[in-house]
């Protein structure tokens, strides 16, 4: 069976594209290589079942000829910076949201059935409840969280207006090997440059769900698996994990990682409540009852575990 995957050289996309190809699928892959890296899929590039197609979503070109015969989309590709989004909100939602359209009106031209949407925790802006349930209003502080809301939008009214079949996933962080942006490669690349003294963005005081990338990979087939025998057009799913941890608690996990002692942390806030920088969400604890009870699904490392084994990945690799 064929399958599109859009962003496949970022972090996410690539590992999605790592298990597809496992699973026996053939796949389409689609990236300009703007924020992802060839080395990601160049393990691939060999195999019969592997297609990579260079191409921009923005704007229409030879690249729709990969949804050609297509039985799903995997919509991974997007910029996930939310300091860009505030930075510069136009481009942002030029890669975000123009590009979500443009991968949806090929996916309707061609009669592709599903369609799976990497959407994001920063849809639900700062919750009022904890863990967040998928019922909770979507309230977004950032230009990417809005993008990400007006993404589920548009792949819900697709589903209603012509048929498809649309997969919303709603992830926390996701780390891992590959993992070129976030807390722990910062802080691992900052400690490089100067072993005694780690600046962290914030007071150290944000306390957030970290889930490893093979739990949410196992997460997304799991919930493409239940969208395919579900009667409903549209299924929204949490991914996250049952535990969070502290920006503070991550940099002590980095440098015990690093075997570095006796660093001296210094604070930079954002924003006068103690933020990394303007539109970060301080606190994130999805629930994840919801795709527990449909699917079975469940992490399998806490976010700790996953944190601590992403530094020693990075460790390697960076």
């Amino acid at each position: 069976m064929k399958v599109v995957v859009t962003g496949e050289a970022g972090f996410l996309g690539s590992h999605l594209v790592d298990r597809l190809l496992e699973l026996g699928y053939r796949v389409v892959v689609i990236d300009n290589i703007s924020s992802g890296s060839p080395s990601n899929i160049k393990h691939h590039m060999d195999s019969p079942k592997f297609n990579f197609i260079k191409g921009d979503l923005r704007e229409a070109g030879s690249w729709t000829d990969g949804f050609k015969r297509a039985h799903a989309t995997f919509h991974m590709a997007a910029n996930p910076e939310v300091r860009h989004s505030v930075r510069e909100p136009l481009d942002h939602y030029h890669q975000n949201v123009t590009a979500t359209l443009n991968v949806l009106e090929v996916s309707r031209a061609y009669g592709i059935k599903y369609f799976v949407f990497a959407s994001s925790s920063t849809v639900y802006g700062d919750p009022k409840i904890i863990p967040t349930p998928e019922e909770h209003p979507l309230e977004p502080i950032s230009v990417y969280g809005a993008t990400k809301a007006m993404g589920e939008m548009l792949c819900s009214t697709y589903a209603k207006l012509y048929g498809m079949k649309c997969l919303n996933l709603r992830y926390a962080n996701i780390v891992g090997s590959r993992l070129r942006h976030g807390v722990i490669a910062d802080f691992i690349l900052k400690l490089r440059e100067e072993k005694s003294r780690l600046e962290i963005l914030g007071d150290g005081t944000q306390r957030k769900s970290y889930l490893y990338v093979a739990d949410a990979i196992k997460a997304t087939m799991k919930a493409y698996s239940k969208l395919k025998n579900s009667e409903r057009q549209t299924i929204t799913y949490n991914v996250g994990n049952l535990d969070w941890v502290t920006v503070g608690e991550i940099a002590d996990i980095v440098v015990q990682a690093m075997g570095l002692k006796n660093v001296e942390y210094t604070y930079n806030p954002g924003t006068p409540d103690g933020r990394g920088w303007p539109g970060d969400v301080k606190l994130v604890l999805l629930s994840i009852e919801k795709i527990t009870k449909d699917t079975g699904w469940k992490p399998r490392l806490t976010s700790r575990e996953a944190v601590r084994l992403t530094a020693e990945e990075l460790l390697k690799e960076l």
